[in-house]
């Protein structure tokens, strides 16, 4: 589907502040920067802090930032998600719709062939798709994902379009060649990985990606060849979960794999710990 500019409507709200800013009735600046505030506050965009970030929304005219929102809104997405939106991208606010938003769209729809439906939930997860270039940024990010496997029944989707965001040299291969030199696997190997659990391409290196590597080789004595079967072990906190399951197996001298041990709740855990050792003590007598 390809988006078009849509017809600017100003939202009901104005009709209580003086829409005649949009007639050109009046040529008060201060009245129309008070009315563009109201605007904002009422979109729940923080006006100081978008004043801020975009020192040119000062100066620009009430109805270039309603034609953001409206065809933003034309998307699906709500308006409570538009102004969530704006008020965390403030330049957003003085871009144009035609040139800066509309090839985003376009290329959600026609390169990634995202439905109407899916189109405001991937923007809802992660709005700075907005604020990057399609050619310089996303069409290299998609180009590179593809040559991982992300096409098929395992193409980008909404649920994955963060990915999209991240820079090829200083973020996606960094992270490919740390999971291939730390965990000794081919390129093929940590493809079928990323594309397996395509959360691996978010994590960092440093705070997420080598501290779990580390304890798993050097304190679980894993075999890096559970990691290739189980991927998702990195989705989890290494200190909340990992190392505190990992002791009490230990302590009581219990052998899991990584995907029982992780993925079921505390709950469940802890009874299979007791029927465990129940066992155990039943075998000795």
């Amino acid at each position: 589907m390809m988006f078009a500019r849509c017809c600017l409507l100003p939202p009901p709200f104005l009709s209580a502040v003086k829409t005649r800013c949009f007639a050109g009735e009046t040529s008060d600046t201060g009245l129309l920067f008070r009315e563009k505030l109201i605007y904002l506050q009422d979109l729940n965009v923080d006006p100081h802090k978008a004043l801020r970030v975009n020192p040119s929304l000062r100066a620009a005219p009430i109805s270039s930032v309603l034609s953001v929102e409206t065809l933003l809104s034309s998307t699906g997405l709500s308006r409570p998600a538009v102004g969530r939106i704006l008020d965390m991208f403030p330049d957003l606010l003085t871009s144009d719709p035609e040139s800066d938003i509309l090839p985003v769209l376009n290329f959600l729809s026609d390169e990634i062939h995202l439905s109407d439906q899916d189109i405001p939930k991937s923007i809802s997860r992660c709005p700075r798709l907005l604020i990057s270039s399609v050619d310089f940024q996303l069409r290299p990010a998609l180009a590179f994902l593809r040559t991982l496997g992300f096409v098929g029944r395992d193409a980008v989707s909404s649920r994955n379009t963060v990915l999209l965001v991240s820079s090829v040299e200083r973020t996606l291969v960094p992270k490919i060649e740390f999971l291939e030199e730390g965990l000794g696997f081919t390129r093929d190997e940590v493809a079928k990985m990323v594309v397996r659990s395509p959360a691996l391409l978010t994590y960092s290196v440093e705070n997420n990606l080598a501290p779990k590597v580390e304890f798993f080789v050097e304190e679980m004595r894993g075999d890096v060849k559970e990691l290739k079967r189980f991927p998702q072990y990195f989705s989890f906190s290494l200190e909340r979960k990992i190392k505190p399951r990992h002791r009490l197996l230990r302590e009581h001298g219990i052998l899991m794999p990584l995907s029982e041990m992780l993925k079921v709740s505390d709950g469940q855990f802890n009874l299979w710990l007791v029927e465990l050792r129940l066992r155990s003590v039943e075998r000795r007598l």
